[in-house]
């Protein structure tokens, strides 16, 4: 069992029951559509509302794992409105090729998430990351408020270009043992474990590759003609991530103050210097570079991705069991969201759920401010990528309808963040679960830090965010 899963059941959420419960009413959501007539909705568009519905409730109650819903979507999506579907759509009706649903698992996107995750395992299988650790510590002194910091610029750094739960999983077994020896009552125990998760969490905001909700986004801007670059996502994401990381290490110092006046991490790790660490070590320094500055060299950064999956596989620095442990039902995942996104786009039903609420009335921060805050919603009580799935179709169609006067790319990406900025919860992702699994941290303390980080973020993010956007003329 997952620790996801196992935190979830000790939750209370997810439990056997709910997840039979989930098959029954997902099965009946997936029929109404395909019996019941609704007015001013296509053909096409009730099939794809019968899948919609279904993830819907599949992803909510997980009654089948995350990925196996993402591959059902893909798979009924193919048989319902594609070219090849099992009975006739109406000849007006421009069916995708069901090789666009298949596609979507070599999408560009993906590939950049590919090699995010290549990086991700490499630095772990080299320890790199817990030797940066060990020497960007050393500044931050003895003082439990500055290693408080230390841990979380660290973390969120390391977010930016890993995975958040590996991330997580490793700063964490750094500080378990100080955790451990810290007396009961010490409130810097729940600082300590809360840290991580949070800056890991806030870190994942920065880059195209520090969380799937980032690049689910990505992908459907991608998908309707916006593309966003590795920088400019960095330049949008970065500046108010930084101020929200050192808000909540305030916060966390203030909520869980210190019993003692100094406090020293012993991190026992040495850079690797093998061959092959050196490969990984000029692989990992080129990739980030080239994404770094992709407007000099024009190179996309779906592309440059790729690239330390060819050089780590080429040169045997990783073999088969390498390729075996990426996170493939991450990428499965961010698959069945993008098929969702074609499926729903293709058959109209995104404009008929549009069309369901008048939009024409609301300011347009109003719109945009109800997609972050459904995306921090959904969240909390679902897989992040989940949400950021369900909402990323209807979100980028509204904001180019003509009853909004949206930016796409701004809709998009406060769909993206509002889904990171979900961290009340033991389940709302797995950082949070890893730092619930230690026992330091209480389902009361996570919720009353989680949900202050949660509306400040979203505050900075929706009134600050665009002023300072605009004069760096980005977004």
């Amino acid at each position: 069992m997952s620790l996801m899963d196992h935190t979830a059941r000790r939750a209370g959420l997810i439990t056997p029951y709910s997840r039979r419960a989930g098959l029954v009413l997902g099965a009946v959501a997936f029929v109404v559509p395909l019996v019941v007539d609704f007015p001013n909705l296509s053909e096409a568009g009730h099939r794809a509302l019968a899948v919609f519905l279904l993830a819907v409730v599949f992803w909510v109650t997980e009654a089948i794992p995350l990925y196996a819903t993402a591959a059902l979507i893909i798979f009924l999506q193919i048989l319902l409105i594609s070219d090849e579907a099992l009975w006739g759509l109406p000849a007006d009706f421009a069916a995708p090729s069901y090789a666009a649903f298949y596609g979507v698992l070599a999408h560009p996107v993906l590939m950049l998430f590919l090699g995010g995750f290549f990086l991700a395992n490499g630095a772990a299988r080299f320890r790199l990351d817990r030797s940066m650790a060990r020497v960007m510590l050393r500044p931050f002194g003895d003082s439990p408020k500055m290693i408080l910091l230390g841990l979380m610029v660290i973390t969120a750094g390391f977010s930016m270009f890993m995975s958040n739960t590996a991330t997580t999983a490793t700063l964490m077994a750094v500080v378990l043992p100080v955790i451990a020896s810290l007396d009961a009552d010490d409130r810097l125990r729940v600082a300590l474990a809360l840290s991580i998760p949070i800056a890991a969490n806030i870190g994942g905001i920065g880059t195209p590759v520090g969380t799937p909700p980032n690049a689910i986004a990505i992908g459907g801007l991608a998908d309707a003609g916006f593309r966003v670059d590795f920088l400019d996502w960095m330049a949008m994401a970065v500046p108010m991530a930084a101020l929200l990381l050192v808000l909540s290490w305030l916060l966390l110092v203030r909520m869980f103050p210190a019993k003692s006046t100094t406090l020293r991490l012993h991190i026992d790790a040495e850079f690797d210097r093998s061959p092959a660490a050196w490969v990984f070590y000029a692989t990992f320094g080129l990739t980030v570079a080239l994404w770094l500055t992709e407007p000099l060299h024009g190179i996309p950064s779906t592309i440059v991705g790729f690239l330390p999956v060819v050089i780590l596989l080429g040169t045997r620095v990783f073999r088969a069991k390498d390729l075996q442990a990426v996170q493939w039902h991450i990428l499965w995942l961010v698959a069945g969201g993008l098929a969702l996104g074609i499926g729903v786009a293709t058959s109209g039903l995104d404009v008929w759920l549009i069309d369901l609420i008048d939009w024409g009335g609301m300011p347009g921060w109003v719109v945009v401010a109800t997609l972050a805050l459904v995306a921090i919603a959904l969240s909390t009580v679902i897989s992040n990528s989940a949400a950021t799935n369900l909402l990323m179709p209807i979100g980028l169609t509204l904001a180019m309808s003509d009853a909004t006067a949206i930016d796409p790319i701004r809709a998009g990406f406060f769909i993206a963040i509002g889904a990171s900025l979900a961290m009340a919860l033991p389940i709302s992702t797995p950082p949070n679960a890893i730092a619930y699994a230690t026992g330091a941290v209480t389902t009361a303390d996570m919720i009353k830090a989680g949900l202050i980080i949660g509306v400040v973020g979203l505050a900075l993010f929706l009134g600050v965010a665009p002023v300072l956007w605009n004069l760096m003329g980005v977004g």
